[in-house]
């Protein structure tokens, strides 16, 4: 009889995600400011876990082993500031404490941008390196490099900074200070946001949306603050680049009902990059805008749906679960990196989406579903239909009502995996919910607080998403070419391309994309080129850092005027 009792219980937790934190009022209130001692504790100088950091840097975790992240990354340095910033011009944490801890991380980020790296010079791009040792030194070893997605977080961490100086009387500190480190990132953006990167994963060099979307939104919100201090012999070339990317996060949209997050790397392209880059260009005055993938508009939603239900059946810890009910995500299905498991930032990232969206609702008075969006009202209400409720109507509160329920399950799923003294790690289980990989991660610190925040309708200031659109022609130049070629290999052993154009790293060796062997012996990459346009191109071998080159000629493509194009080529 115990036993049965036993398994029932074990199968009870299953079914039911928030059985250890069936109050999430109580747990916000008390993760919270766990959450807040725990990032403080990873920022250098005076962190408590942040020995032999500098001032205003930023540990990824203290972790030194299995993984070591023990090092400082401009994408996550910038993502917790930015958190702590809005905390700050917010009214939120008004103390003379973060105020110079804010300082101190301008002064750092001023020091990285100037270090020599693998990357190159501040000029030469250096910008698109994506860690250094915790001392401001360069990092050295081999990494999935550039990545160009840390120069665009940096820029809006301190044009947040720089706004409301600006609105407080403190204009010099703008121009002098922070002015000369935004504009190397805002013209690094304009000048390399159509070339290739890694991942914020680390893992695919090819397009990535989230890169894309917070470029947009630097360069927009760049433009603004430029023309208000008077910088503006830079605004024409930012706009023009601006609405140019704006053009190119369309092309990320997959007529299947989600944003394919990546162009190259093989796997599905359903990945919590698309959520983070819903909720990290999140613009409150911009409404449900579709153009910018705001997150209640109808693509965004309908992307959340199929990301959500993609782990359905991936995580045991999910077995069982009502498919209206939320569940632990992680990254992307696919995922190997330390056993693939939930991400405690992924799942929270979810709910604050979600709470976004109901932000917007609320404060326009009422939603619109569309034939993109319907299946995901759906799963709320099985007579939800196509058109617009008021905030008056029963099918409003009723949808609003269970959306809210369905966002709260997923802060209650990272509850009940929270351990007992409060600590995030990177993961969780996909088996039992045990905290697994770097503990205490400062990004999943940053995103319960970010969170909460929009649980409770703390929104951060607009920054210029609102009446953008998209010209109807502005696709016309670019079309996708999937590259396949057979090829057998021996272990270690991988395929890339290098090609003649910027999308295909100009010929070098060094930069080459990496193809996906999902299908192996054939090994395939879809890249965006220009239309209409002859492109040369060669497949080379990569083998421990030796590079063998496919035999001359060189391959050549004539790129079609629209549609999309595929290659069958075998290794010569």
């Amino acid at each position: 009889m115990l036993s049965l009792i036993s398994s029932f219980l074990a199968l009870l937790s299953v079914f039911v995600p928030n059985l250890q934190a069936s109050d999430i009022d109580s747990y916000i209130s008390t993760e919270g400011p766990i959450a807040k001692v725990g990032l403080l504790a990873n920022i250098g100088p005076s962190g408590s876990k942040a020995d032999g950091a500098q001032a205003g840097i930023v540990i990824a975790s203290p972790s030194k082993s299995n993984p070591d992240y023990f090092y400082t990354w401009t994408r996550d340095s910038s993502l917790v500031f930015k958190a702590l910033i809005d905390q700050y011009t917010l009214g939120i944490d008004t103390s003379p404490s973060l105020r110079t801890l804010i300082d101190h991380f301008v002064n750092a980020e001023a020091t990285l941008q100037q270090v020599n790296n693998p990357s190159g010079t501040v000029s030469t791009g250096g910008l698109g390196e994506p860690k250094f040792n915790v001392d401001e030194t360069a990092f050295t070893d081999p990494w999935g490099r550039p990545q160009r997605d840390g120069s665009a977080l940096r820029s809006t961490a301190l044009i947040t900074y720089a706004n409301y100086l600006l609105a407080n009387d403190n204009s010099s500190y703008v121009t002098s200070t922070l002015w000369p480190i935004l504009k190397l990132d805002l013209d690094y953006i304009s000048q390399n946001w159509n070339e290739t990167t890694f991942d914020l994963w680390e893992e695919v060099s090819s397009s990535s949306f989230f890169t894309t979307a917070v470029q947009h939104r630097a360069l927009r919100e760049g433009t603004k603050l430029a023309t208000a201090i008077g910088e503006t012999a830079v605004v024409s070339g930012y706009t023009t680049q601006a609405q140019n990317v704006l053009c190119f996060l369309q092309s990320y949209w997959n007529t299947a009902g989600y944003v394919t997050a990546n162009t190259g790397g093989g796997r599905s392209g359903k990945d919590v990059n698309t959520i983070l880059a819903s909720i990290h260009t999140f613009d409150p005055a911009a409404g449900c805008d579709t153009a910018t993938f705001q997150p209640c508009s109808d693509r965004a939603l309908s992307n959340l749906l199929i990301y959500v239900d993609a782990f359905r059946n991936v995580y045991s810890i999910n077995s069982g679960i009502a498919e209206n009910a939320a569940v632990a995500t992680g990254r992307y299905p696919e995922d190997i990196y330390q056993g693939g498991n939930p991400w405690y930032l992924a799942t929270l990232a979810v709910a604050e989406q979600l709470y976004d969206a109901l932000y917007v609702w609320n404060a326009e008075g009422f939603l619109n579903i569309t034939p993109t969006s319907l299946p995901f009202f759906q799963v709320f209400s099985s007579s939800a239909d196509v058109g617009t409720y008021a905030s008056t109507t029963s099918i409003y509160i009723n949808l609003t009502t269970a959306i809210k329920s369905y966002a709260d399950d997923f802060v209650q799923i990272v509850a009940k995996y929270t351990p007992s003294g409060g600590g995030l790690a990177e993961q969780y289980s996909k088996s039992d919910g045990t905290p697994l990989s770097a503990v205490d991660l400062t990004w999943s610190y940053a995103s319960a607080i970010t969170a909460f925040q929009a649980r409770n309708g703390t929104v951060p200031a607009s920054w210029g998403a609102s009446g953008l659109i998209v010209p109807s022609e502005c696709l016309s130049n670019i079309v996708a070419v999937t590259f396949n070629v057979q090829a057998t290999t021996v272990f270690g052993e991988n395929i890339y391309i290098v090609g003649s154009v910027n999308a295909l790293e100009n010929w070098s060796p060094y930069n080459a994309l990496l193809l996906s062997a999902a299908n192996y012996p054939t090994w395939s990459i879809t890249v965006n080129l220009p239309v209409s346009t002859a492109i040369q191109y060669k497949y080379i071998r990569k083998n421990n850092g030796d590079v063998t080159w496919e035999s001359d000629p060189n391959r050549l493509i004539m790129t079609p005027a629209n549609g999309t194009y595929a290659t069958d080529d075998t290794w010569r």
